[in-house]
């Protein structure tokens, strides 16, 4: 890859085909030359040393006409691409944007390749890789959640932390290898608890972002609804109340029907969603239950949101293990806590007020069904937009350096707790800080830069 970029380059902004209006971008530290034989120019434009927006005429490829429009001038290196930039602004006529277009490449503009503009910005600092991605993430959104996130990475919200957890970690080396310079004086720069503490801090954030990658690798668009419980807690009938007219679980009051777990894919206010009903939790162990155990750990380890039913009419000893049970899958997933069968007992009010119940339903009757639907969709809503901090694109490049990263931290944060030689602390730091130079592109290859910015479009 060539990674000088002075030569002036120009393309279509705007989507291609007819629309309210096209935009045609130019960007190069000479573009002065090429704007002047092509537009209607004045002196204001030419001289002036802040963005400026001015009426245009651009001259189309050999005819007379002119094509109006509005041209906006950046001057300087505080525009997008770090360099001179202009856009004109004009009706969005395919044939005429063409004419426009090879009018300025025949006075000395050549065409952009796909993402120059973007990489030009990421050369002269304008964004950090991260940054980079979401543009191309804005522009591939499927849905509004994406959007936000999109927008949120590229308006340097992930991009900050990195950079603070980078300079946090620049002075801790700093103080260490200060330390090192005196070691024969026994002077202490930093002490190990403060170090310790300092490095798990960043190690959990890092774990934290490679968590979040790790899951939009997994993520299928829709959020995952899985319904848990012990045998007999009335989930097949709570699954088919939920799926409506699709095909319906297996109902009986033979605890242990459900051997294998059933998948309805659901749209509740726009929102897609699989809803999953699996076994309940016990503890046989014949092969079938075995594997039937197996399948819905499996589908409760990957949940956005798992609805745990408790039925009503537990007797004492179930009641003792559904609350093991409840709180043991709570500790790491987001758990929704429904009490089934409320037909079935009259004295649920106290317990609903205690908080240990989130809602209370008869399926059968049909019962606290759309007050569950609600906190479903605000459980999911509030967690699922919580847990995202990284587009798809920026988490399948930057996995593994995060789990690099938090392996590094891990390692240092082990070398100050057993108080073992500073330098060694000093090692593990650097290569944190390598892998963590990777992700928002302190350090790269050019094939790196190759792999992301061919995926844009012209123009971006």
């Amino acid at each position: 890859m060539n990674l000088q970029f002075d030569d002036t380059i120009v393309a279509l902004a705007s989507a291609p085909g007819n629309g309210a209006a096209g935009i045609i971008r130019i960007s190069g530290t000479e573009i002065l030359s090429c704007l002047s034989a092509c537009f209607e120019s004045s002196d204001d434009w030419q001289k002036c040393k802040h963005p400026l927006r001015h009426p245009g005429q651009l001259k189309l490829v050999e005819t007379d006409l002119r094509l109006p429009g509005a041209l906006y001038y950046w001057p300087t290196a505080r525009s997008f691409t770090g360099q001179p930039l202009a856009e004109f602004h004009t009706i969005s006529a395919p044939p005429l944007l063409e004419s426009a277009i090879e009018n300025l490449a025949a006075h000395g503009a050549r065409m952009a390749r796909p993402g120059e503009f973007t990489l030009r910005a990421f050369l002269a600092g304008r964004v950090d890789l991260v940054q980079a991605e979401a543009i191309l993430g804005v522009i591939d959104a499927y849905d509004h959640e994406e959007l936000n996130l999109a927008l949120s990475q590229l308006a340097g919200g992930v991009s900050t932390r990195i950079g603070q957890a980078r300079r946090h970690l620049l002075e801790l080396l700093s103080d260490l290898e200060a330390g090192l310079d005196f070691v024969e004086e026994d002077i202490e720069f930093i002490d190990r608890h403060s170090l310790v503490s300092q490095v798990h801090e960043i190690r959990t954030f890092c774990e934290q972002l490679y968590h979040d990658s790790s899951q939009r690798m997994e993520s299928t668009g829709a959020l995952s609804l899985v319904l848990a419980g012990l045998p007999n807690a009335g989930k097949s009938t709570l699954y088919n109340a939920l799926a409506g007219d699709a095909q319906p679980a297996l109902v009986s009051d033979i605890a242990g029907t459900t051997r294998d777990y059933l998948v309805t894919e659901l749209n509740w206010a726009g929102q897609s969603i699989q809803l999953i009903d699996t076994a309940g939790i016990e503890t046989d162990e014949h092969e079938i239950s075995v594997s039937a155990q197996g399948f819905r750990q499996q589908q409760v380890e990957q949940a956005d949101l798992v609805i745990w039913c408790q039925a009503a009419d537990l007797n004492p000893e179930w009641e003792e293990k559904d609350q093991v049970q409840r709180e043991q899958l709570s500790e790491y997933r987001n758990v929704l806590v429904v009490k089934t069968k409320s037909d079935l007992s009259p004295a649920l009010s106290e317990e609903l007020r205690s908080s240990k119940i989130d809602v209370e339903l008869s399926a059968t009757k049909g019962v606290g069904l759309d007050t569950l639907q609600k906190m479903i969709l605000s459980r999911l809503t509030e967690y699922h937009r919580g847990s995202k901090l990284l587009i798809g694109s920026t988490a399948s490049r930057c996995r593994e350096s995060l789990r690099s990263a938090g392996l590094s931290l891990q390692a240092a944060e082990e070398a100050a707790a057993k108080q073992v030689g500073e330098e060694l602390v000093a090692i593990e730091i650097r290569e944190a800080l390598q892998h963590l130079g990777h992700i928002v592109g302190q350090v790269y290859t050019d094939d790196i830069l190759d792999r992301i910015f061919s995926k844009f479009c012209i123009g971006k």
